[in-house]
This record gives structure tokens, C-alpha cells and sequence, in this order.
């Protein structure tokens, strides 16, 4: 039996340290404030531990959990480092439960604050207002994992037919937020997303072809780019270089803007763009030609920035209309755009060519195989694009001056 009573307890007021036995103590401070210590020796080492206050924790509640303490000393558990071991998994296991408890918004907006760093400033704000006028206001406050098929198509019907580019963007943005929760294990099973194999049984594929319908931009002719690239070779600044990188690789405005040092492998000679930087949400490699080489070696490193046309702005890259108003302010090429460029090599491609159509559209990132064909022919067919661009390449080198 202890040497204290659950009245001596309760009535004991003076301050300093009453034995009960067998390492338990009941300390009073000056304060009046009660507490419980379990004082015990391990490997030749005395320590203490707290066992909470009193009343919350009774004298009774006290001695039990001493008993307990004991029964691990005897196997040779230190009941301290035991305590603070279950105390960690209790606190990782809370923080676990807390984090599957994010909304689908929460981890929405998380994605965007990832990734929207290598977006456009205007891609970036509609990327987001998408979703807060079509999907937050639907399955905002809901856990990813609770996010169904039904719940999507709640989302896109009403707009599938009257604004079917952006439902078909809306539709891209909630699966990339729905993988993202799956790969940080919010979720389980298969995207209620996807299109292929899914909602395309289930929405109109008239309305889903109309949302990849292309916005026609004007373009310059196959047979000027030549004299374009020759111009651009005698300016020899950095806009002028961002618009020779765009004409030569094919690629969109924004994928050289955001062009980074680190995508570029000199060695293999390729340019590789991961998801988040395609508009098509899939990685993508293009070959390098030998002008491009040459043309990668000539645009200045700066060391503060890892992009190859820094800029000053929150975006860290080149303006926007930077490329614009060289093209159409400075050398007077007041009716062709830059995306117009795709359009130029597409034609060259197809009257000067003999490739085939399917990897001359391959090289403008445009898969136009079918979703069964795609699910046997994964091949981004890189070794026979190559040849394709070196040719565009040699093509655009080829401008000679009517005075020769």
C-alpha cells in the first residue's frame, strides 16, 4: 500500500514533495499546483518522468500508471522514450487524418501554387477563375477521394455544348488536381476525369471535337521565313534569339519564354518539356537540329536567372509581347502572329516534304492518333523527327539576297 490517501491528497496544501512509494511523487508548488512524478533508474541512470496533474489525474489513475511503468523497467523498456515514441505516432497519425481531410479547392490551389510558377501570367489567372466559377462552388469543400463521375459530369453538362473549349479545359484542370491527390494518397482507384476510356462514353464527341476546334492565327508564308531568319541572324539580341529558337523547334510563344537551361540536353541534343509546360498536358521531347546548336550557344548565360530570356517582371522571363513587337514594330511584319510560325513549318512540311503527315504533325505536339491506336503505339517517334527539323533547319538557313 502507498504511504498517501486520496484525502491526504485532496487536502494537502504546503508546498514540496510527498512519497507515495515505488517512485511515485506528489509535488506541490508555491503556486498550490499539484502534479504527478514517476521517479525510476534505468541502466544506473535516475530519471523522472511527469505524470500529469491533480485532480485531472487521480491518485488511483496515478499509481495504476506507475504499475505499468514498472512492468516495462522489468523487461528493460524505458517507459519514457516508450511514451514519447507513442506520443510521435499519435501526432503523425493525427496529422495524416488532417491531411486526408483536404478539400479538392485546398488541393486545387496547392497544385496551382507548384506549378503555375512556369505558367503565363494570363494562363496562370485563368487557370484558376476556371475553377472558382465551375468547379469549387460544385465540389469545392469535398475530399478528393469522395470526387465521382457524377460529380464531374454535374460540372461540364451545362457547359459541354455552349462553351465547350473551356468545359474541355475545366475537364483537363480537375484531372490533373484529382492525379496530384492521388499521388499525395487523398485518393485511390481510377481518375472519374479521364477522358479516353471514360467520359468519352459518356459526353457528346461532336461537342468534344468543337472544344479542340483551333483558333486560326495569321501566318507567315513557307516561302518568306527564310528571309525572317535572315534577319533575325543580323539583329542579334535577345528577342530577336527567342524568335529564332520559336521558328526552328516549332514550338508555342510560351514554351520558349518559359524555355529553362535545365530542359536542354546538348548531349542527346533534345529539348525536354515536362506536363506542366504543355498546353496539351503531356511531356514532350523535340530534337535539335545543329542550328539550333549553334543558336543555344550563342544566347548569354545569366547567372542569377535559369531561364534563357530572363525578364524583369513577376514572371522572371521576357515580356510577352516581347516577340510581338519585334516581329511587327520593329521589322514591319504588321500581319503575321508568332503562333502563326506552327502554321508556317506545317506548310512547308506538307508541299515541300515527303514526310509522312502523322510526324509532321507529331512535331507540332499534335497526336492525332485514336485511343485505341495510342494505347499499342506509344512511341513519340523522336529519331524520325529529327530529320524532319534538320531539314526545316537547313531550310530556313537558305535565304540568299536578290543582289547574289
Amino acid at each position: 500500500m502507498g504511504k498517501l490517501t486520496a484525502k491526504q491528497v485532496d487536502n494537502l496544501s504546503d508546498p514540496g514533495t510527498y512519497e507515495d512509494g515505488e517512485g511515485l511523487r506528489l509535488f506541490i508548488q508555491a503556486t498550490g499546483r499539484k502534479s504527478w512524478v514517476f521517479r525510476f533508474q534505468l541502466n544506473g541512470r535516475r530519471r523522472e518522468m511527469g505524470l500529469g496533474g491533480f485532480p485531472q489525474v487521480s491518485l488511483k489513475d496515478a499509481r495504476l500508471a506507475c504499475s505499468a511503468f514498472r512492468i516495462q523497467l522489468s523487461s528493460g523498456v524505458d517507459p519514457l522514450a516508450a511514451r514519447d515514441a507513442e506520443r510521435a505516432t499519435r501526432k503523425l497519425a493525427q496529422q495524416e487524418a488532417k491531411q486526408n481531410e483536404k478539400s479538392f479547392e485546398a488541393v486545387a490551389r496547392e497544385y496551382f501554387e507548384a506549378h503555375g510558377g512556369a505558367w503565363s501570367e494570363r494562363w496562370r489567372k485563368g487557370w484558376i477563375r476556371k475553377l472558382e466559377l465551375y468547379a469549387f462552388g460544385r465540389i469545392g469543400t469535398s475530399a478528393p477521394k469522395d470526387v465521382q463521375t457524377e460529380d464531374v459530369l454535374n460540372i461540364l453538362r451545362p457547359i459541354w455544348a455552349v462553351k465547350s473549349r473551356t468545359a474541355d479545359e475545366v475537364r483537363s484542370q480537375i484531372e490533373q488536381i484529382l492525379d496530384a491527390a492521388k499521388a499525395r494518397g487523398l485518393r485511390s482507384g481510377e481518375n472519374p476525369a479521364r477522358w479516353r476510356g471514360h467520359l468519352e462514353n459518356l459526353l457528346s464527341r461532336q461537342e468534344k471535337k468543337k472544344a479542340r476546334t483551333c483558333q486560326r492565327f495569321e501566318a507567315l508564308s513557307w516561302k518568306d521565313a527564310p528571309k525572317l531568319m535572315q534577319q533575325l541572324n543580323g539583329l542579334r539580341v535577345r528577342n530577336a534569339q527567342a524568335l529564332q529558337l520559336l521558328l526552328l523547334t516549332g514550338a508555342r510563344s510560351h514554351m520558349v519564354r518559359f524555355a529553362r537551361w535545365d530542359e536542354f540536353d546538348l548531349v542527346e541534343r533534345v529539348w525536354r518539356l515536362d506536363e506542366s509546360r504543355m498546353k496539351t498536358r503531356q511531356p514532350f521531347t523535340i530534337p535539335l537540329s545543329d542550328s539550333v546548336l549553334r543558336l543555344l550557344e550563342a544566347i548569354p548565360v545569366v547567372s542569377d536567372s535559369q531561364y534563357l530570356f530572363p525578364g524583369h517582371g513577376r514572371s522572371g522571363v521576357m515580356h510577352a509581347n516581347a516577340m510581338r513587337d519585334l516581329l511587327k514594330v520593329d521589322l514591319g511584319y504588321q500581319d503575321v502572329t508568332c503562333h502563326g510560325f506552327r502554321s508556317t513549318f506545317r506548310d512547308w512540311a506538307g508541299e515541300c516534304t515527303n514526310y509522312p503527315r502523322f510526324i509532321c504533325e507529331l512535331a507540332l505536339a499534335h497526336d492525332e492518333r485514336g485511343s485505341v491506336e495510342s494505347s499499342y503505339s506509344r512511341s513519340d517517334f523522336l529519331e524520325k523527327r529529327r530529320p524532319l527539323m534538320a531539314d526545316w533547319a537547313s531550310f530556313l538557313s537558305s535565304f540568299q539576297s536578290p543582289d547574289v
